[in-house]
């Protein structure tokens, strides 16, 4: 190859690569599943509508119905669906990181009821909110 060859290239390839990184990039971008499934939305709605907050109660009647719902999702699917909604919870009200190793714990205690096994329940441990889900799943021992 001659350097007119090369030059060629490299300005094709210049022109061209940056093109391609754009398209791939938006195209990752639309698949995401950015919207929250009804359930997951209305539960985190409800709770931060009602003010859950660093400053409430772990008792409170938001609390209350934040762990229920995930309580209930948990047993209607699988304890890595609950997480992943405790963790959206907590992404969408920051304020809510206060009560997520309470919840964690929650799940993890329930994962073992729902599994009759601290084995099984333990699958589905991940690190949301730091190892809560596990001291849980301990407990439950």
């Amino acid at each position: 190859m001659n350097q007119a060859a090369v030059r060629r290239i490299g300005r094709t390839l210049a022109l061209v690569l940056p093109v391609v990184l754009v398209l791939s990039g938006t195209l990752a971008v639309a698949q995401v599943p950015w919207a929250m499934a009804p359930s997951e939305s209305q539960v985190l709605a409800s709770a931060a509508d009602e003010g859950l907050n660093e400053s409430t109660t772990s008792r409170s009647p938001a609390y209350i119905k934040l762990q229920d719902g995930l309580v209930e999702e948990l047993r209607a699917q699988d304890p890595g669906v609950a997480l992943t909604s405790l963790q959206r919870a907590v992404d969408r009200k920051p304020s809510l990181a206060a009560h997520c190793q309470d919840l964690a714990e929650v799940l993890g205690r329930e994962a073992v009821l729902k599994y009759g096994s601290v084995e099984r329940a333990q699958e589905f441990s991940r690190p949301v909110c730091d190892t809560s889900f596990a001291s849980g799943v301990a407990e439950s021992r």
